[in-house]
């Protein structure tokens, strides 16, 4: 074998997994209208299952290390007589894998197909030129060989930031002596270590189930479909975000700005659910809806590096944020924040961290994840999961939100049984009723006074659009009469919130001011919590 066949098998050998080659566009005459599976040989394609199942098997040992290690100890393997044969079986199972390995590369090395990507990815590593990177766009393959497409680096107002990440809202601390501090960290470091233990191991995968991998091995067939109909049928553009804590992000972004659709030259990054992925997530609503769109994965969830805790996600968001503006090209006031279930934290600290952003749409979101928590969670257990919930999972969208000063929309699913603490036939327990009264209580607190508060949340319990409309004849809410007093007030002072309208209003006044608003600031939706909101459910809040 010479040197050069040599070098190319050992590319074949640690290259990553290729999926699907696509269309070229710039020759979409001289070829196939769509793209088509890689097809491996006899020789990949077996040993690609060998190593699949190895793979497999591994990611459910990990998850049940700990029943299997006590198996293991009341059969007496864990023993120095015992662990040498164990060891040696191991190292024996290694070198068969390892040999495996090989073999695939072997049957890599003979597909012509396989090579030409290998060739690609290549020479994309060497030059990075446009013309390399249209043609390595061409094939879908394991997103870890994937070059870095944007870091957030290159934005250069960001540059100050530290490893440890973009700023986040945190809790003051209670300021006490110096003797009482030392004693109380003693006292409470046991509850501290468990609450660690419970973050990290099953309490961050129940949050984001998405994050794990069996799951995401069962989905996918799935994702590699609704990233073929991405680029594909859109022609959306995957990319690598290398984000402040060296966390890779999976982004696509279908550009409709081409169109003389006056919603394409609008961009709407969207934020995906708790086991949501832009593959098959809500990014599929603005899309259809004729918008350029922006989607990407959270930390750990398929091509995305890293694990979802707060920082992460946040960090993740950031970095999106720079490349819609420094590399696409949009304007903060062309950008609308789109957010999904649990992805309301990352859209309202988008919104609070970057306030000239277009517009915010909440759908099917939460105020606080605390109440949720301690929702499934024994009641003996309440002080350790709201320490563990406030120190490490402290996802507090009602407080990011009022930082906005920005147009805002909450979509409420009138049959959710996720976000409710009592469950779907209870609205009121709904979630997103707290977010939305957390909103206008800042922004209005003149007009949500206690009478303001009772009619809001008298419309809150309505689950109807009949119910609704009874309860604004009753209290005979004039439209335009609020809207001119929102006019009126806007024009003669500061446009900062939060606005004093209403201080000299009477108490009718007030309610209906209160009515008004709630209703500009909340749509409802008549389904359940995963239910796909249809692209004519999805609208932009207005300025008032």
């Amino acid at each position: 074998m010479s040197m050069a066949a040599l070098r190319l098998w050992l590319r074949c050998l640690f290259g990553p997994k290729l999926t699907r080659i696509h269309r070229d566009p710039e020759q979409a005459g001289s070829g196939p209208s769509s793209g088509w599976p890689y097809q491996p040989r006899t020789l990949e394609k077996h040993t690609d299952s060998v190593l699949g199942w190895a793979s497999g098997l591994w990611s459910l040992s990990y998850y049940t290390s700990p029943l299997l290690a006590w198996y293991l100890y009341r059969k007496g393997y864990v023993c120095s007589s015992r662990l040498v044969p164990v060891s040696q079986y191991l190292g024996t199972l290694l070198v068969l894998l390892l040999g495996v390995a090989c073999l695939r590369g072997i049957g890599r090395w003979t597909n012509p197909e396989y090579v030409q990507f290998i060739s690609i990815l290549e020479e994309n590593r060497r030059s990075r030129s446009p013309e390399s990177k249209r043609r390595l766009a061409c094939f879908d393959f394991e997103f870890c060989a994937w070059p870095v497409d944007f870091s957030w680096s290159e934005a250069g107002s960001r540059k100050d930031l530290s490893r440890g990440g973009v700023p986040l809202l945190k809790t003051e601390p209670r300021h006490r002596g110096a003797a009482d501090s030392v004693l109380s960290t003693i006292q409470k470091l046991p509850c501290q270590v468990i609450s660690y233990l419970i973050a990290h191991s099953f309490g961050r995968r129940m949050l984001y189930p998405g994050s794990v991998c069996l799951l995401q091995k069962a989905m996918r067939p799935m994702l590699v479909q609704g990233q073929t109909r991405l680029v594909e049928e859109f022609q959306g553009t995957r990319a690598k975000l290398l984000a402040c804590d060296n966390n890779e992000i999976d982004t696509m972004f279908v550009d409709r700005r081409r169109n003389e659709d006056e919603r394409g030259r609008t961009l709407v990054i969207c934020c995906e659910g708790n086991a949501g992925f832009y593959e098959i997530g809500c990014m599929n609503t603005p899309l259809e809806g004729g918008y350029s769109v922006l989607g990407w994965n959270h930390p750990g969830f398929a091509g995305s590096t890293g694990v979802p805790f707060p920082q992460n996600e946040a960090n993740a968001m950031d970095v999106v944020v720079q490349y819609a503006i420094q590399r696409l090209g949009f304007q903060p006031e062309d950008i609308v924040l789109y957010a999904w279930s649990i992805g309301g934290f990352t859209a309202t600290w988008a919104a609070m961290s970057y306030p000239d952003l277009r517009a915010l749409v909440l759908d099917a979101s939460f105020d606080d994840l605390l109440p949720l928590a301690l929702k499934v969670m024994p009641e003996s257990w309440r002080s350790l999961v709201t320490r563990t919930v406030r120190q490490y999972m402290n996802l507090n969208n009602a407080e990011q939100l009022c930082k906005y000063q920005g147009p805002v929309l909450l979509i409420r699913r009138t049959r959710d049984e996720i976000i409710t603490t009592t469950g779907p036939e209870d609205i009121m327990s709904n979630r997103g009723n707290d977010l939305l009264l957390r909103l206008l209580q800042f922004r209005y607190p003149k007009v949500l006074t206690e009478e303001g508060v009772r009619a809001v949340r008298e419309w809150l319990s309505s689950g109807s659009e009949v119910e609704e409309a009874a309860l604004y004849s009753r209290y005979e809410v004039d439209d335009d009469w609020c809207s001119s007093v929102l006019q009126s007030y806007r024009t003669d002072r500061p446009a900062e919130f939060p606005w004093a309208v209403g201080e000299d209003m009477s108490a009718e006044g007030r309610r209906q001011l209160a009515l008004f608003l709630a209703r500009r600031h909340m749509r409802n939706f008549d389904t359940t919590h995963c239910t796909p909101l249809p692209p004519s459910e999805f609208q932009l809040p207005a300025r008032l």
